[in-house]
């Protein structure tokens, strides 16, 4: 008899191993884990993860108060550091996120486009408003301290140089990614500077739709 209850015992204990193994083969995981919630809608691959982008910032809005990353991303935005003088790279591409940020609009979606400037000595807080009334109603910019620049411009990897000139028509070498930041996410995509603002709408709409 003792026996016989111990098999009952062992038979009722593997079938709740095995429900609970069927119930973890079958369950998504992702509502758990953030890196795979987005899963469907990456197009990227980011070296380290999503979360080795981004971070702690600290810059200058322009009306000239000091703001947060917490500040700066409160809504959606589609993120890109460059410059004013520009003569043609980044004029095209925040013109391209416009764009975007218009396609998504229809949509019902509100994005904000970002730019944050890697030439801090011309482009004050005035200079910046003056480009971002050019480009788009809602676009914000930022400029800051060459600290704080550099700061912002570590968190999320980008590359810019200012070339050697005698006279104050130089010129800045960047890096032409735009990021997508979700506010409580933080960075989650990043598109090259060929992705149609078609396709970065949609994906955007599929990053927001999802968060």
């Amino acid at each position: 008899m003792t026996n016989m209850k111990n098999i009952v015992y062992l038979s009722a204990a593997s079938l709740v191993i095995l429900i609970s193994l069927t119930y973890l083969a079958t369950t998504p995981i992702w509502p758990f884990n953030k890196e795979d919630m987005f899963a469907h809608c990456r197009n990227s691959k980011v070296t380290g993860g999503t979360a080795s982008i981004g971070g702690t910032l600290e810059l200058v809005a322009a009306d000239g108060n000091t703001v947060s990353d917490v500040e700066i991303f409160s809504q959606p935005s589609l993120v890109y550091f460059g410059y004013t003088f520009c003569p043609d790279v980044c004029p095209l591409h925040v013109s391209r996120n416009a764009d975007a940020v218009d396609l998504l609009e229809k949509r019902g979606i509100q994005t904000v486009p970002v730019f944050i400037s890697v030439d801090p000595s011309r482009d004050t807080p005035e200079v910046l408003q003056e480009f971002a009334e050019m480009i788009h109603p809602r676009m914000v910019t930022y400029t800051g301290s060459e600290e704080q620049v550099r700061s912002a411009s570590k968190a999320y990897r980008t590359y810019y140089k200012k070339q050697e000139s005698n006279d104050e028509y130089y010129l800045v070498d960047h890096s032409t990614i735009t990021y997508l930041v979700l506010p409580k996410y933080g960075f989650v995509e990043f598109f090259r500077a060929d992705t149609s603002p078609e396709i970065m709408a949609e994906t955007t709409a599929c990053f927001v739709e999802n968060s």
